[in-house]
Order: C-alpha cells, then structure tokens, then sequence
C-alpha cells in the first residue's frame, strides 16, 4: 500500500454500520471510500450511507453501490473523512485544491466527527505553504483577484490547461492565493475573505478536524486536537 491508501485503510477502522458519513473529495479520500465499498459488497459493514462533497465523489460512490443521501434527510453525520492539502500543529488545515472547498466544509460541519486523512508531506509548520484556494462568483472575476492581491499575496484565477477558468460544481471560479512568508493569521484571513462580497468560500478550515491520521516513512500514527 502506497502512504494515502495506509491513511484511508487506518481511518476504515473508525466506521461502524449504520453510520450517515460525509464523504470527502481528493485522491486520498478516493481510496477510502474504493474501501468502503468493498467492504460494503463484502458486507462487513451495512446501512451506510453518505453525504459526497462533489460530484466526482458522488459519481465514484454510485459506481461502488454506496447508497447516497443528503443533509436534508440526515442533517446529523456521525463522521466525515476527508483528506488536506496542509495541516499545521494546530490541526486546522488548508483544503480545497480538489476544487470542492465550499462543498466539503458544508457537509464537514454537519459531522459529530471530521476525520481527516493525509500522508506526512501534508504537515506543515504554518499554513501557506502552498496556495490558498478561494472561490469566487464569476461577476467582475477580476475585481476579486485584484482585492485578494491586496492581502499580501498573488493572486491569480486558477485555469484549466485551455486557458478557461477551473468551474466549482456550484458554477464558481476558483483563485489561487499564494503567500511569500505563509499566512501570518489564519484567523483574521477567514474574517476579512467571510465579509468580502463576491468571495463565495476559502480554504482555510480552522478548529474542524477532530484528528488527523498521518502515514508515513515509520508508520501510521493519528493526532488529535488538544
């Protein structure tokens, strides 16, 4: 098994039948929900449905027979997984290079638990590493890329390879944030991006994860906030 399966295998463990999961959107989370069907067509684990947070997730689930919901008929998750694209010694992360920031931290929310799963090279002394995913309505897109240059950092609308703007699921554009030193304070970025109009969601998901399960060179270990 390569690190990301490790994760998503150790993060199986934490499921029970007759769970309602969000499930998240990344090449990591893939594994674990290819997993979680499997044991699912076995029927070591039953009743389960899941919540997905984008619609590639949602198109794998149905290809493995997992039964989706919604959060209108299961307004309670009992978990969620998902992976991170940074995870500082805090726990709070950066997520959304995936594409499906707004929808992950919906469903994310709605969870008793939100297990998060990464390999080691996602643990990051300071958010901002690499770039902060932010989406955007497309009305005026550069109006908000050029408010956004004003945090202190390049921005620039993130493109498809034919140089269209990358869509969210919800219609939206995405910008791509990048920090010269990290972010500073994570906190007070959430603040001003949340009262901004025009800026949909970002990618900062601060005080959400529960745990974080880790795989690397010398194993698997999992942290756990406070």
């Amino acid at each position: 098994m390569n690190l990301k399966q490790q994760a998503a295998q150790q993060a199986l463990g934490h499921v029970r039948s007759g769970m309602a999961l969000g499930l998240g959107t990344g090449s990591t989370t893939a594994y674990f929900v290819r997993m979680l069907g499997e044991r699912l067509q076995k029927g070591t684990l039953r009743d389960i449905v899941g919540v997905p947070t984008s619609e590639r997730t949602a198109e794998l689930a149905r290809s493995l027979g997992i039964p989706l919901t919604t959060l209108a008929d299961h307004p309670r998750l009992d978990l969620a997984v998902d992976g991170a694209d940074e995870v500082d010694p805090s726990l709070n992360l950066i997520k959304g290079r995936g594409r499906a920031a707004l929808r992950e931290k919906i469903v994310e929310v709605h969870a008793d638990r939100f297990l998060v799963i990464v390999d080691e090279s996602k643990l990051v002394p300071r958010l901002g590493h690499g770039p902060l995913p932010v989406e955007i309505v497309p009305f005026e897109a550069q109006a908000h890329v050029r408010w956004l240059e004003g945090l202190g950092c390049h921005a620039e609308l993130w493109l498809e390879e034919n140089g269209s703007p990358v869509i969210t699921d919800d219609g939206n554009y995405l910008v791509l944030c990048r920090f010269p030193q990290g972010i500073a304070d994570p906190y007070a970025l959430a603040r001003t991006l949340a009262d901004r109009p025009g800026i949909v969601e970002h990618g900062l998901f601060l005080d959400m994860a529960d745990a974080v399960i880790v795989a690397g060179q010398d194993g698997v270990r999992t942290l756990r906030r406070g």
